[in-house]
């Protein structure tokens, strides 16, 4: 049997018994060996060059304090790929294997109708005890749904090093604490059913996030925006006087 059609019966397998059923109980699902050990080192060495290269620039805050870095509430370095650039082959496929995932999910996510997602977001914390305080990916209905982190940190201990990703459950008496081990894929719905934070890391912690987008949550976001943009320059002459 062709290893692509193994592939595709193994991810919507996956996608069909773990990944729908947990996002719908529990709001989460992680799954560990992801890519195995071979492709996972091709993407933690892409992503190590692009730390050692200074590539990474500091995370910025959105809402009220939108673009601004302020390291006591946000301490990682990040940048954004598409997975096409040079030397990032390996960043490619595993973004086309999550891709297959959510795709695979389907109908079964309830409301949601994925089409699009985001660029990724290569994330590395410096380990200098910086994390990122408690929040919501999307408080305000931007269009994002489902949030996707993978992570690529060998030898993680998380009594030593911290860096534990604490999910708070809208309305559960519980928390769930992830820890960011190498070749660990998680899923959570994006929106308030999930405040989180990244709590204090001791050694340098890599993860890469994207984000899917419901169709018409983002078609009415993308809307709001020309309209508010549109009225800001409508506004801005009255202002010149």
């Amino acid at each position: 049997m062709p290893l692509g059609h193994i592939m595709r019966l193994d991810l919507e397998r996956i996608a069909l018994e773990y990944v729908v059923p947990c996002l719908h109980d529990i709001g989460l699902r992680y799954l560990d060996n992801f890519l195995g050990e071979v492709v996972g080192d091709c993407v933690l060495e892409r992503v190590k060059r692009m730390h050692r290269d200074g590539e990474l620039a500091d995370g910025q805050l959105a809402g009220p304090s939108r673009g601004v870095a302020k390291r006591h509430l946000r301490g990682d370095q990040i940048k954004w790929i598409g997975g096409t650039e040079e030397g990032c082959e390996a960043i490619n496929f595993l973004l086309t294997l999550i891709d297959r995932l959510v795709m695979y999910c389907g109908s079964r996510l309830g409301k949601y109708y994925v089409k699009e997602r985001s660029k990724a977001m290569i994330a590395c914390y410096p380990g200098n005890g910086t994390g990122y305080v408690r929040h919501v990916d999307n408080p305000n209905g931007d269009g994002r749904c489902i949030t996707c982190i993978y992570y690529l940190n060998k030898n993680w201990d998380s009594k030593l090093h911290g860096g534990i990703l604490r999910i708070f459950p809208e309305g559960k008496s519980y928390v769930a604490d992830v820890e960011p081990i190498f070749d660990r894929l998680l899923f959570f719905w994006s929106d308030r059913r999930n405040p989180h934070e990244v709590q204090p890391s001791y050694a340098t912690r890599y993860a890469m996030t994207v984000w899917y987008f419901d169709a018409e949550e983002r078609a009415e976001a993308k809307k709001k925006f020309r309209n508010l943009t549109d009225a800001r320059k409508r506004e801005a002459p009255l202002n010149e006087d």
